[in-house]
């Protein structure tokens, strides 16, 4: 579902919904405050907002639902942008000492365990929320983003190689690879 244009309109939308008094705009926190109070997906699925990021995303289909009401309710939770750094990186091990230390990293490895293992959207929203709660609520919105509403096998593997400072495999580079080094 996710492509480069539905992560910048998820992005649009978060940057829409917060508020910002340097430039006098408003925001909408009762949205981000409801979004906030969603206890599960289904109810997140019922905010107007949700509704408003569906659009932007262009879901042509009710099962793309599920995915755009976990990315509303947990990027409701997100207060700054911190678009330098992948998630998994920042929150993971310190690459200086790499995985044998992992009591370096924000998010423990038990509960980095648990997000990959997540098996339903309502786990994957509490896993997800910690993770945002941990990292005081600055995170790299896009990559959030892209993750909530595309959570693959191939994702999470990437999440993992960052998770631990391994770094993305020659096989999920998106750059076409040349024979000049042979």
């Amino acid at each position: 579902m996710i492509d480069r244009e539905h992560r910048v309109a998820a992005a649009a939308w978060w940057r829409d919904l917060q508020p910002d008094s340097a430039k006098g705009k408003r925001g909408d926190r009762g949205a981000l405050a409801r979004l906030r109070r969603c206890a599960t997906v289904a109810e997140a699925m019922n905010e107007p907002a949700t509704m408003s990021l569906a659009r932007r995303c262009a879901v042509r289909h009710p099962d793309d639902l599920t995915d755009v009401a976990l990315a509303a309710a947990v990027l409701a939770h997100v207060r700054q942008d911190r678009p330098a750094l992948r998630i998994a990186r920042q929150v993971g091990v310190d690459e200086r000492k790499g995985p044998e230390a992992p009591e370096t990293a924000l998010l423990k490895p038990l509960r980095f365990q648990r997000l990959m293992s997540a098996a339903t959207p309502d786990e994957r929203l509490a896993a997800m929320r910690r993770l945002v709660a941990l990292a005081d609520g600055a995170l790299n919105v896009r990559d959030l983003a892209e993750s909530l509403l595309d959570w693959t096998e191939e994702r999470r593997r990437r999440w993992t190689y960052d998770y631990w400072g391994v770094g993305i495999p020659v096989a999920l580079l998106a750059t076409p690879q040349t024979d000049d080094a042979a």
